[in-house]
């Protein structure tokens, strides 16, 4: 009979117990050791924790560490085992050398399963070394790339961006009435990967790109490209690329008197944007995977508890991070076994009620089988919903 796997993801009643082990940067010994009859799990984490993208990692590692420590409260037992989960957190800096030398360290230090990394661009490198040792993956990469090698150890937390570009591809010429578009992006996996699914769409609704221009993820001064844009008479720009860039970029824009609409994905709508780019934000527009906050179905249960353990408001990825450490553990209770041989199969069958959705589901390759995306403006100095849009 064909295993099918219900998983029920609701939060865990009572207050969460701080591990130390959660979030330690330093791999202890290889081996998975026992302590006071507990088996330890150790489950990997890499993202940028440092540097302009840090605080997209250390959310995406606050929501895992949240996960984790609930899972441990309920004192969770597998294959006739106490088990306790540890997460092994490592800086990959956005760099895709980086990505693969945390991979290794991760594997070598016997994790049983990896949650991220963040960027595709350290993704999709990264998830060669993990699917050569079966250690089950998921990502918050979202470029289309990242799935797309085959491996049956690569999942995904977050829609690709196949979806997120071509919704806002076809918002820019059916909603904003933009016939001449400008694009940039920074030329990592996740802005180019971004930037060509919106010309697609862009493109398909009648729109005429005017130009396609690239930076950099480290860059700060955009005032050639912008000058160009602007020769073009681009009724609106599209940037795929994170916040750090998006920002400066923003206000060089209103400073030449471009009136054009300024456009972008998820790592654009963020509040460190709104802050980097100050007035200049105002009106800008981004999409981000998912329903709001408020709409998911654990959003408000999920913001209570985060902000009760962080001191701090959620801001993008940490709700998809807590999915994918619940949706992982999930599958090794189900196969009553943390050997990633033996659990892989049931977190590839996952249907699960989570924060994020009613029914996370993966398809063939590790994606989403279902997905929305919202799309939001800024408004008075905050993001606003504009729509919803499914899949």
């Amino acid at each position: 009979m064909k295993r099918r796997q219900i998983i029920g993801l609701a939060a865990l009643a009572g207050a969460a117990i701080w591990l130390g082990a959660c979030g330690r940067q330093d791999a202890p010994e290889t081996a998975q050791t026992a302590t006071g009859g507990e088996e330890v799990v150790r489950l990997g984490f890499a993202a940028p924790l440092t540097g302009p993208q840090a605080h997209y990692g250390k959310e995406m590692q606050n929501g895992i560490t949240l996960a984790i420590e609930e899972i441990n409260a309920a004192k969770p037992r597998i294959g006739g085992r106490a088990v306790r989960f540890e997460l092994l957190a490592e800086d990959d800096q956005a760099d895709p050398k980086q990505g693969t030398a945390v991979a290794q360290k991760l594997v070598d230090a016997g994790i049983r399963g990896m949650l991220g990394h963040f960027n595709s661009g350290t993704s999709i490198p990264a998830s060669k070394i993990y699917a050569d040792h079966g250690i089950p993956q998921i990502a918050m990469a979202t470029a289309p790339a990242y799935t797309q090698s085959g491996y049956k150890t690569a999942f995904r937390a977050m829609t690709n961006d196949v979806q997120q570009g071509s919704v806002m591809g076809r918002f820019a010429v059916d909603k904003l009435g933009a016939k001449r578009i400008a694009i940039i992006d920074d030329r990592t996996a996740y802005g180019q990967g971004l930037a060509d699914e919106f010309e697609k769409a862009a493109r398909a609704a009648g729109a005429q790109i005017v130009r396609r221009e690239y930076t950099s993820d480290k860059a700060t001064d955009f005032m050639a490209i912008l000058t160009s844009i602007k020769a073009a008479r681009a009724e609106a720009i599209f940037y795929g690329g994170a916040d750090a860039q998006a920002g400066p970029m923003v206000r060089q824009v209103r400073q030449l008197g471009l009136e054009a609409k300024f456009l972008g994905g998820e790592m654009v709508k963020s509040p460190t944007f709104v802050k980097l780019a100050s007035d200049a934000a105002e009106g800008t527009i981004a999409s981000l995977a998912g329903l709001p906050l408020a709409q998911m179905p654990g959003g408000k249960d999920y913001e209570a508890r985060y902000k009760a353990r962080f001191k701090e408001e959620v801001q993008i990825y940490s709700p998809y991070a807590y999915d994918a450490a619940r949706v992982m553990v999930a599958a090794m209770q189900g196969a009553d076994s943390t050997e990633p041989a033996k659990y892989l199969p049931l977190l590839a069958k996952t249907e699960a009620a989570g924060v994020t959705s009613a029914r996370i589901a993966y398809d063939e390759r590790g994606d989403l089988k279902e997905g929305t995306i919202t799309v939001y403006k800024v408004e008075a100095g905050d993001w606003k919903v504009v729509e919803a849009v499914g899949r």
